[in-house]
């Protein structure tokens, strides 16, 4: 069977935030919302400190609390993937409360208003975003609208969390939070392949995963320091 997980290795990662850019991207998230994110933690005591900076994102637990909550069977996992059925969602919020990580949140339809705004910035001299787009024929400054947005607009107000850009994933491609790590920080893939790359760095590595302490078997693991 079929496992997806993700490495990311502290000791390359540079905190540059490009995955963080590449999913806005990629997924054409709202304004206000991330899917991909970053925690920073200091301790000691000066002139002894020590900085981490921590790539973060939906976990894709094996004991997904957002799976367990959802009452209409919204939140499945797939391939290891803790995947969020749009068509299913009711939009209780019922993930959101559950996730103990803070990964998934609700979509607000405001959150879109940027992708089609009519404003000008001096009315009568300027036009706006969505006049420029139309006229041009170029999407607005960023957004992958081919694949997500049609969805997201429609069904604004639902839940959204990462997916591991699994649109990308069905086609035979890499998560794009991985194709953009200009340090190869990130490494992807089906840990049930002995062959594959995070198996074998998996096997050799001494590897930890964010907040074990909550029993959730997370499939997004971490090894070295930033």
């Amino acid at each position: 069977m079929t496992k997806y997980a993700m490495l990311i290795d502290l000791g390359k990662c540079v905190g540059c935030s490009a995955c963080q850019i590449a999913c806005k991207i990629e997924n054409t998230v709202g304004e206000g919302h991330f899917y991909s994110r970053h925690e920073t933690v200091m301790s000691g005591t000066f002139p002894k400190v020590t900085y981490r900076y921590i790539p973060t994102m939906c976990n894709h637990c094996d004991n997904a609390a957002c799976v367990a909550a959802c009452p209409v069977g919204a939140q499945k996992k797939v391939d290891g993937l803790t995947i969020h059925d749009d068509a299913a969602c009711i939009g209780c919020g019922a993930c959101v409360a559950a996730c103990p990580y803070g990964f998934t949140m609700m979509r607000d339809p405001k959150a879109f208003d940027e992708f089609a705004s009519t404003d000008e910035l001096i009315e009568g001299c300027t036009s706006s975003g969505a006049e420029v787009a139309k006229e041009s024929g170029a999407p607005v400054p960023y957004g992958n609208f081919k694949v997500t947005s049609e969805s997201l607009l429609m069904d604004a107000g639902k839940s959204e969390k990462c997916n591991f850009c699994k649109h990308l994933i069905d086609a035979g491609d890499d998560p794009y939070c991985v194709h953009m790590c200009p340090a190869g920080a990130r490494i992807w893939g089906d840990v049930e392949d002995p062959e594959s790359d995070i198996a074998k760095a998996l096997a050799d590595s001494d590897v930890s995963v964010s907040h074990p302490e909550y029993g959730t078997s997370p499939n997004v693991y971490y090894v070295g320091k930033f």
